[in-house]
Parts: C-alpha cells; structure tokens; sequence
C-alpha cells in the first residue's frame, strides 16, 4: 500500500511520534554536549580546537534538528514535554525556543514568497545589502544574529517599534507575526541562555575564546545550511525546497533534515517517516556540499513577484 500520512497515524489520529527513540537521543546529546564542554575546558588551541569545533559543530546540529521537532510539536506526544524538552535544548543552541518556533512556523508560511526571497533582489533594493545576507548566511553571521536575539529581545522593544527592523524585508515580516503572548516567556528564555553560558565558561573555566571558537564551528555549520535546500528552488510556498543528502551517518544523526522537500510538503510527519515517503513520491536529491558552493553565486535579479498570502498573521 503506498505510503502517506494516513497510513501513519494512530488511533489519535495524529502522526505517529518516536516518543522514546527521541528521549533516548535527546539523552545521547546531552552527554555528547557535556563531553565537548568537558574537553574545550581541557584542551589547548590550534589542531584539537579546531577539532572539536568540528565535532561540536555535527552534534549541536544533531541538537537543532530535535529543536525542529519541537517546534512542530512533534517531539513528544505530551505537549507539555515537547515544550519542556525544546525550550531547554533551545538554551544549548543558545536561542530562546518560542522566539526561533515562531520564525520558524512563519518560515513555513513566508517561504520563497517576496518576504523570504533570500536569494533575489529586488528593483528597490539596496543591491549591496542583499549581497551581504546572503554571504552572511553563507559564513555563519546568520547565527550570530540569531544569537544576539537573546540580548536584544531581552532589552528592546517585542515588535511595536518596526524603524529598528525595517532595514530588512525579511525582518519585517518575520517582526509582523510574532505573537505578543509570549513576550514575557521569551525574554524568560533570553535571560536563562545568558545566564546558562555564563554558569558554564566561569564554571568549567573554560577560556572565552576557546568557547567561541567551539561554538562557531556550529555557527558556521547551522547557518550555511539554513537555506541551502531553498537557494534557486521554485517560488512556491511548499514546494520551494529539496531534498540533498551527505554521508549517511550525518543524515540519520541530523534526523533527516536533508529529506527538506518532503518536510514542507509534510510538515506535520515526524522525522523518522521522511525517508520513506521520499521514495514514494520518488524526489531526486542533490548532494548538500555541491548545493552550498552554488550559493556563493551570490543573489540575483528576481525576474518577478511572489506576494506573501499570509503577510502580517500572528503565529499561534
């Protein structure tokens, strides 16, 4: 019988979740994390940091892809726990969860729209400003940005004051749907990644340049990926994506992220089903280091217009 979503659900009638194949992962990341943390406090520069920014760098991926879970409430069946379990993982990245859920979901509604058209300019464009977010997602400053999220929407304004973002389309709409709600929650969570980093440098000793050194090696990992399965795709919402694969180790310990076609046109099947309605529908997928290196053609002139359907919705 050919596979699709109906043919996986449970008599909850919801997709079936790895419930406790993703307690034990989350279980294995966190040793993975402590044993890195341990070894960055112990070690000297040069070859072995540049190392283990690479190893820290494939299993903090590993733990973003269980954030991604989370945010689509598929982490756990018990919602509580898939919010518990994502907003602390989250810490780790360091990113307040209910901040990056609701880019995230509003990245799902925006995608490949004139809002979230990383990859074009526009005629009223500043041409040099497109260059520069592309090549910055391309180096890793797309992370950083994200990072110091934690400082800025710990101090600023939530989204009334718009003049601090309008530099950007993207950051506009991205603004736009956040949902006032949770602003409490997320300066919350801004407060508690500052304040876990902080206990875990001056705890473990750990030398500040070393630790940013690790942390960039996923920096630059998670922010060249972010958009590489987007770059040149067709303008559709759902399916402006693609599927790319690496060795198969990486996949399954990236929990199929590379299956990124089938998640958008999926969104709501957990990690563990993607491989399999891949086949079905019989996708081709390109290798993931050949897709970034096109990125680095750089943005071109965007031939038309794609209007967001969902500009300025509040993200639940």
């Amino acid at each position: 019988m050919p596979l699709n979503c109906e043919s996986m659900k449970a008599t909850t009638g919801t997709p079936e979740i790895p419930n406790r194949l993703n307690f034990a992962i989350v279980v294995v990341q966190l040793f993975a994390v402590a044993a890195c943390i341990v070894a960055v406090s112990r070690i000297g520069g040069g070859w072995w940091l540049l190392l283990l920014s690479l190893v820290f760098g494939i299993v903090m991926n590993s733990v973003y892809s269980i954030i991604h879970e989370a945010e689509h409430a598929m982490l756990f069946s018990n919602r509580r726990w898939n919010e518990i379990v994502g907003s602390f993982m989250a810490l780790l990245f360091p990113a307040p969860f209910h901040l990056i859920r609701q880019g995230h979901l509003g990245h799902h509604l925006r995608n490949r729209s004139d809002d979230e058209a990383f990859d074009f300019y526009f005629e009223e464009d500043h041409k040099l400003w497109r260059i520069l977010v592309l090549y910055g997602i391309l180096t890793g400053l797309y992370y950083v940005v994200v990072v110091l999220s934690n400082v800025l929407f710990l101090i600023l304004p939530f989204r009334e004051d718009k003049k601090i973002w309008e530099v950007d389309q993207a950051s506009i709409a991205f603004m736009e749907s956040l949902n006032p709600r949770y602003r409490i929650v997320i300066r919350l969570e801004c407060a508690a990644a500052i304040a876990l980093h902080t206990l875990i440098v001056w705890g473990a000793g750990i030398p500040v340049a070393h630790y940013l050194a690790m942390y960039a090696g996923f920096g630059f990992m998670w922010s060249a990926m972010q958009y590489v399965h987007h770059y040149g795709t067709e303008r559709h919402v759902t399916r402006g994506a693609r599927n790319l694969w690496i060795w198969k180790p990486l996949d399954l310990l990236w929990m199929n992220h590379n299956w990124h076609l089938v998640h958008h046109t999926h969104p709501s099947v957990p990690w563990v089903h993607l491989p399999q309605i891949g086949a079905e529908e019989k996708g081709g997928r390109g290798f993931l280091l050949t897709a970034y290196l096109k990125m680095w053609r750089g943005p071109r002139r965007a031939p038309d217009r794609v209007k967001n359907q969902h500009a300025g919705k509040v993200i639940p």
